[in-house]
């Protein structure tokens, strides 16, 4: 992995870090304790998660976590089901009309593989998810992967690759299954 994305730990940055953790944690239980009844109350608190404003096409259905979230872009009418995570340190951007299905994992984060490095660094790489992409339950997406517009990821697919725009992917890892 590129290490211009490595984040040392136990430095003052990853201290700076771990304050937003907190925020970001204390504002996801925030959001999971709504009930979809109260969607400008969502809007609202989603908004003071990610730094800045959604489209009032936005639709989210807690609960919802997120670890950082000043990172996270979203674009108009997106959608995102229940029970999804976006963690990490890098930047997560969803274009419009994304429809992201329950308990979806949007991760930008790990660690190194090598023991000797594993506790000392936080590796991250940013996710760009295109227009009219559709992400079914229980996917995951892992640091620095991009999906293409039109796309569909499978439910239960684990994406490790760019996904080329308008296909299908599914399984693990997830492997192209057509065209669309």
């Amino acid at each position: 992995m590129d290490r211009r994305y490595w984040i040392r730990t136990r430095t003052p940055e990853s201290r700076e870090l771990f304050e937003r953790v907190k925020i970001a944690t204390r504002l996801s239980g925030a959001l999971s304790a709504y009930d979809l009844e109260d969607a400008p109350a969502i809007r609202a608190t989603f908004e003071e998660l990610i730094g800045q404003s959604v489209d009032e096409t936005f639709t989210l259905i807690p609960p919802f976590y997120a670890d950082y979230g000043l990172n996270i872009t979203v674009g108009r009418t997106v959608f995102i089901g229940y029970q999804c995570a976006f963690t990490g340190h890098a930047p997560i951007t969803i274009a419009d009309r994304v429809m992201i299905a329950h308990r979806v994992n949007l991760v930008t984060a790990g660690h190194p593989v090598e023991p000797s490095e594993r506790r000392n660094y936080i590796t991250a790489a940013p996710i760009t998810i295109g227009p009219d992409v559709w992400i079914g339950a229980a996917a995951t997406i892992l640091p620095g992967v991009s999906i293409g517009a039109g796309a569909v990821v499978a439910a239960g697919a684990v994406v490790a690759r760019d996904v080329a725009a308008a296909t299908l992917v599914a399984g693990v890892p997830a492997r192209t299954v057509r065209q669309l």
